[in-house]
């Protein structure tokens, strides 16, 4: 059951209405689009992080509650508890057993929020101008209560596919995804895998549409530890070696590095054709960048831009800090944390070789720190994939360019991509590049994406089910 609502929370949404901006799809799908901010609601309530108060659990039952109040067969739902989480399978059947299954996946874990940095407590939702804010208001809670209640709409409209419609909701995305490594290793043989936590529409600042990106590849994520020692001693003797300044000088020249830009066939077509819809100076970087990308004004624009860094090749940034042990004394030991987003082709140790390289500190120390994550190959641009976004997209935003997309960050979708299940980010949440909070502060989204959000998956389900 989800915990009881704040009273702040209660008052907030009394009597509260959907402002759309998308006028036309307001209540085309009432039933569904009620549910959907009800379950982002509790969602949000819910405190799923890591930890001995982990909280997914909780949600995962609140969730198997609404689908199995929604038509699903208490049997055709499992909950696979996982060390401190757990994770969420849901099965739809469709006319045909025989035929593999169309994974729809997401993840029911947030990454921390300390209440005291927010604005708003991080685990009470609260609407204000029809936004949404709370911790994974964005990643991805707004996406799992649309597939709830859009696969419970279904029910209600008593639609059969033709094969199974599994939804998968994996625990611990954020953090070491054992449990979506289970969900991969029971799937192995899936259709394919529509991943609601990637992907997405873009808007320009003033709030136009401008494209949707259908990602069908993602980098690498890899953490590693860099630690510099030290005899110490005490602080009124100091001497050249110290452990604290010569990391901060290795993180200096490692923060001053850039990694080889890189391009690939699905990044050339994102930039050739989002250049169409980006500001005039970015747009002709990208274009040059497509065509060659050793080109170095382009690469210097892309660069700044923390919407297209990520795309042009591997970056890496220090993360976590630590140091010293005592305020009086000389740090005996100095430990940072860099956080890598590794280009497809590139390999771990690739990446630990130039960093050790850039680094240029032969007292320090690296590790390679097994989070759980793996390289994944880029999925095919299907047709019937494109076509099916296409048709699910005309009934709110007729004709909008649809781009192939890289994602910057990681997903579930790496570890079905291993075992040559084809992934594709197809999230229907429109957002701008300046309004993208995810992992970060004041995390919040637009509630006009619910209507179309509806839309959206009734129509794509439908489509690559039958």
């Amino acid at each position: 059951m989800p915990k009881p609502l704040p009273i702040r929370f209660r008052l907030l949404f009394a009597g509260c209405a959907l402002a759309l901006s998308a006028p036309a799809l307001a209540g085309a799908n009432p039933a569904a689009e009620a549910q959907t901010l009800d379950l982002l609601k509790h969602a949000i309530a819910f405190r799923t992080v890591q930890g001995a108060d982990n909280q997914t659990p909780q949600f995962a039952a609140y969730l198997k509650q609404a689908l199995v109040a929604g038509g699903f067969a208490p049997g055709d739902i499992t909950i696979t508890p996982v060390d401190d989480t757990a994770f969420l399978v849901a099965r739809y059947r469709g006319s045909d057993p025989k035929l593999k299954p169309l994974l729809l996946s997401g993840h029911m874990d947030v990454v921390e929020a300390k209440p005291a940095d927010w604005a708003r407590d991080p685990f009470t939702p609260v609407i204000e101008n029809n936004y949404i804010y709370g911790r994974g208001a964005t990643d991805m809670k707004f996406d799992d209560a649309l597939l709830v209640a859009t696969l419970v709409d279904l029910k209600r409209q008593k639609f059969t596919p033709t094969r199974d419609v599994i939804l998968v909701l994996s625990g611990d995305e954020e953090t070491v995804m054992k449990t979506t490594q289970m969900l991969a290793a029971q799937f192995p043989d899936a259709y394919m895998l529509l991943n609601a936590d990637s992907g997405g529409g873009s808007l320009s600042e003033d709030g136009k549409p401008r494209y949707f990106a259908l990602e069908g590849a993602e980098k690498a994520y890899a953490d590693y530890s860099l630690t510099i020692t030290n005899p110490g001693g005490h602080s009124s003797a100091p001497r050249k070696e110290n452990a604290i300044y010569e990391l901060a000088a290795a993180l200096t020249r490692i923060g001053d590095h850039k990694f080889k830009p890189q391009l690939n066939d699905i990044t050339k077509a994102y930039f050739l054709a989002a250049a169409d819809h980006a500001a005039p100076e970015t747009g002709a970087a990208m274009r040059a960048f497509a065509n060659d990308p050793t080109d170095r004004k382009a690469i210097e624009t892309l660069s700044a831009d923390p919407a297209h860094v990520g795309q042009i090749g591997t970056t890496c940034v220090a993360t976590m800090l630590n140091g010293g042990h005592a305020l009086n004394a000389l740090p005996q030991r100095a430990t940072a944390n860099i956080n890598c987003r590794i280009f497809p082709g590139n390999s771990f140790k690739q990446v630990e070789d130039e960093l050790v390289r850039v680094a240029d500190e032969p007292r320090m120390r690296i590790q390679f720190i097994d989070t759980g994550t793996t390289a994944s190959p880029p999925s095919p641009m299907r047709a019937d994939v494109t076509a099916a976004v296409r048709e699910a997209l005309d009934v709110a935003y007729k004709g909008l360019p649809i781009i192939p997309s890289m994602a910057s960050g990681a997903s579930d979708s790496m570890w079905f991509r291993v075992r040559g299940v084809p992934s594709y980010g197809v999230a229907p949440i429109f957002l701008k590049d300046s309004e993208d909070f995810s992992h970060g502060l004041n995390e919040r989204t637009p509630l006009f994406n619910i209507a179309p959000g509806v839309a959206y998956w009734k129509v794509l389900i439908k489509r690559l089910s039958n």
